[in-house]
């Protein structure tokens, strides 16, 4: 009994097949529904082998706001390079205009010896001698000539600050050999006085070397005595004075030559048979140490490190504008490459 049924499924086969061919618009409508329908489902994760659009959506924010955030670390990071490059340059420019002083000390074993000016007016020099070691012998027949063993000149010139005056002065080859403690020890008598107070005024210049050999030497004196400031020492005590040098450079390059002492006093006891009413001065001149000061400014603003730090900030600038360029070329990727998938997102469930 089975041909009867196979008959008939074959009849219903071929009824099928005319129905399709005299419609064939149907059929496909039909299958364009079938599509939509499944395209409408929406697959897991794992059938669709991608994240959601939610989770791409929520890293690429982050990740934009990574980069904006990167972006302002790197403007305020310029800011302050800019910010660097004023301050160098200012300090650049207040160390040029105010210089910084430098003292350098020389040690010496032999000073070019000074010149020791004195203006004793009324008063008589009676002896000059040189002595080492601080030794002084005591005195003989004080009050009386002895011997003047030092090397000494006498000029007159005119004041240099009235040009009416004339000076006369009593110039005396200072001490020289500082390692041996050398000092020249002068004796001075004044008989009598007008002035209630007594004293020997003195002046030290750099060399008596020049002196000598000055062409000009009222000339000489009296642009020492412009240059150089004076001192006194008074009568009926022996005055030690201790000297120091201390030469200065200028800024156009050229040198002065300045003295420091420092004078201790000693009372005179007069112990001669009959002492009068004259006045005995007496002096001590003697280095106080074998170095030479050297006072000079300096610039302490090095051209050299302010243009490699200015090249270091640059370069961090360049660096920095560059990584900052490509940021924003990165965000601006980012952003096109999110907006494509959207839009094929868009697509793909329309």
């Amino acid at each position: 009994m089975p041909k009867p049924e196979v008959s008939a499924s074959y009849q219903e086969l071929s009824e099928d097949v005319e129905r399709v061919s005299e419609n064939p618009t149907e059929e496909r409508e039909g299958d364009m529904e079938v599509h939509e329908d499944s395209s409408s489902v929406i697959l897991p994760d794992g059938e669709l082998g991608t994240t959601t659009p939610s989770l791409r959506f929520s890293k690429t924010c982050l990740k934009n706001v990574f980069s904006v955030i990167l972006l302002f670390i790197y403007l305020l990071l310029m800011a302050v390079a800019v910010f660097l490059v004023y301050q160098t340059i200012s300090d650049f420019r207040e160390k040029l205009k105010h210089p910084v002083m430098s003292v350098t000390y020389k040690e010496v074993s032999f000073y070019d010896a000074p010149g020791i000016a004195f203006y004793p007016g009324k008063a008589q020099l009676l002896s000059c001698k040189h002595h080492y070691y601080d030794h002084i012998p005591p005195l003989v027949n004080p009050g009386q000539p002895g011997d003047i063993e030092c090397t000494t000149q006498r000029i007159n010139y005119t004041d240099p600050f009235t040009n009416q005056t004339m000076k006369y002065a009593l110039v005396v080859q200072g001490p020289r050999d500082v390692k041996k403690r050398e000092l020249v020890f002068l004796q001075f008598h004044l008989n009598e006085t007008d002035q209630d107070f007594s004293a020997i005024d003195y002046l030290l210049f750099s060399s008596f070397q020049e002196f000598v050999s000055s062409p000009e030497k009222a000339k000489f004196m009296k642009d020492c005595e412009s240059s150089y400031s004076s001192w006194k020492f008074s009568g009926g005590f022996r005055t030690w004075v201790k000297m120091s040098l201390v030469k200065t450079k200028e800024e156009d390059g050229s040198e002065t030559v300045e003295f420091k002492q420092e004078t201790s006093v000693v009372n005179y006891i007069d112990q001669r048979t009959k002492p009068g009413s004259d006045q005995l001065f007496f002096v001590v001149f003697e280095w106080k140490d074998p170095f030479i000061q050297t006072v000079q400014d300096i610039i302490t603003a090095n051209p050299w490190n302010m243009i490699a730090l200015l090249c270091g900030i640059f370069l961090a600038l360049f660096k920095a504008a560059d990584f900052a360029k490509l940021s924003v070329k990165w965000m601006i990727k980012i952003r096109r490459r999110h907006l494509k998938r959207t839009r094929q997102v868009t697509n793909h469930i329309s």
